[in-house]
């Protein structure tokens, strides 16, 4: 196997340095995830990005507490990120969730704690089955979850809190009072660039986390439309990928790692994991980047759409606020 190359990190408000190059866990089976975790941080990977909601958070803690027991890596050196699911919004649950995730990764505290979405649910839902799922905003408002996060970070329960999904007008919201979040993690690959969003939060200080780099072919069917575009099968990507001798997926993380986000592309296959951390090595040219960014076609893979049913007190457009 090639030397590890060396991976950029992203700086925190605080100096914090996190690994910009990360493994996704989303989708990732039971029964695969814990292998996928194990191999990755014995290649080198040293941030591992979580959710409540994958389901999958118990069996990725023995992985982690299976390479700290080997002596593969120290906990100072890992890098791990979670997510406050949307029905633990209200104040009273925002504790509680954390501490389940803690005790299923094994851990006494993390790195970085998000709000998954900008969505609130009723307590106990996982998935809205009907419009009454889901809380009006007004109902639970953003701000309120967020002060609950912030005395996570007083508690010593994370480090770092941030959130997710979050729009350039919903982070406004949150800046009106303190702390500012640390991270914005949204979808972003070539098709859905979204370079205000990225931009603002450079600028502000808020560091963005790139999901679904390689264009999710993977999720669910019923998250599918018909006749979409593959990412990775992509003409222009494809002929840069050719002339640097590299993987389309390489591409198009070191294209992520090139606008200075953090990516987290998902594997549980060990030579994909490899051949993906392997990015980190792949330098593209001022002519490919300019080559990719004329791919944006604001197209997204992760629409939102289940939180947006008929009768939902939501709609694609408040979602996103576009």
């Amino acid at each position: 196997m090639e030397p590890t190359p060396q991976i950029p990190t992203l700086r925190l408000a605080d100096d914090a340095a996190m690994p910009a190059l990360g493994l996704g866990t989303w989708k990732s089976a039971p029964g695969e995830v814990g292998a996928a975790v194990r191999h990755a941080v014995e290649v080198g990977y040293r941030h591992i990005d979580c959710a409540a909601i994958y389901g999958n958070e118990r069996e990725i803690g023995q992985a982690i507490a299976d390479c700290l027991r080997a002596g593969t890596v120290a906990r100072e050196q890992l890098w791990i990120t979670s997510k406050l699911w949307n029905d633990a919004h209200a104040p009273e649950h925002v504790r509680p969730a954390l501490e389940r995730t803690l005790a299923d990764l094994q851990l006494e505290r993390l790195d970085l704690y998000l709000m998954h979405w900008p969505v609130a649910l009723a307590p106990g839902v996982g998935m809205p089955r009907r419009p009454e799922d889901i809380l009006p905003p007004e109902t639970m408002p953003l701000e309120r979850t967020w002060e609950a996060m912030a005395k996570l970070v007083d508690a010593g329960l994370t480090r770092h809190i941030g959130v997710s999904n979050f729009s350039r007008q919903k982070l406004a919201r949150l800046q009106a009072g303190l702390p500012q979040p640390a991270m914005n993690q949204i979808e972003l690959h070539p098709y859905l660039q979204q370079r205000q969003l990225v931009t603002q939060c450079q600028a502000q200080g808020i560091q963005v986390t790139a999901y679904s780099p390689l264009g999710s072919a993977d999720r669910p069917a019923g998250m599918k439309g018909q006749d979409e575009p593959i990412l990775l099968a992509d003409p222009t990507i494809g002929e840069i990928a050719r002339q640097h001798e590299a993987s389309p997926a390489q591409v198009l993380i070191a294209w992520a790692l090139a606008r200075g986000t953090a990516v987290i592309p998902k594997s549980t296959n060990p030579q994909r994991i490899e051949q993906n951390l392997a990015a980190a090595g792949l330098a593209l040219t001022p002519e490919d980047l300019q080559r990719i960014e004329s791919l944006d076609r604001h197209r997204r893979y992760v629409e939102g759409d289940m939180w947006t049913p008929p009768g939902s007190p939501y709609t694609a457009a408040s979602l996103w606020d576009e």
